[in-house]
């Protein structure tokens, strides 16, 4: 659908303006945290031979729209791979797996990070 339309709504359904000027980003890295009330999702580049990643765009939710993206995501996956076939995971320790666990593993209460 061309940028700047509406998508059709139908009954529950939110009709969805997407800007003309809405610019794409492309993230490797997703650090997650949480509060009592939010979780809080940061999307990040990491560019290879340099350890710092920057931020591109951060994404806080409520706990219960954080379940109806998983949701959502797992029904959306699942669909690609009855499309395109099962999506292969690298086998042991893999640089997804550093990319993509949680933040709040690392911290139980789920503590904003500095900047």
């Amino acid at each position: 659908m061309p940028a700047g339309d509406k998508r059709p709504s139908s009954a529950g359904r939110i009709k969805v303006h997407l800007p003309a000027n809405l610019e794409p980003i492309y993230a490797n890295l997703a650090l997650i945290t949480h509060s009592p009330s939010e979780i809080v999702m940061d999307y990040a580049q990491v560019m290879p031979q340099n350890p710092q990643a920057r931020v591109k765009a951060r994404v806080v939710m409520t706990p219960v729209n954080a379940k109806f993206l998983l949701r959502a995501l797992s029904e959306h996956l699942a669909r690609y791979e009855g499309q395109h076939g099962e999506i292969q995971m690298p086998q042991g320790p893999s640089l997804a797996d550093q990319l993509f666990r949680g933040k709040s593993e690392d911290n139980e209460e789920g503590e904003s990070k500095d900047g």
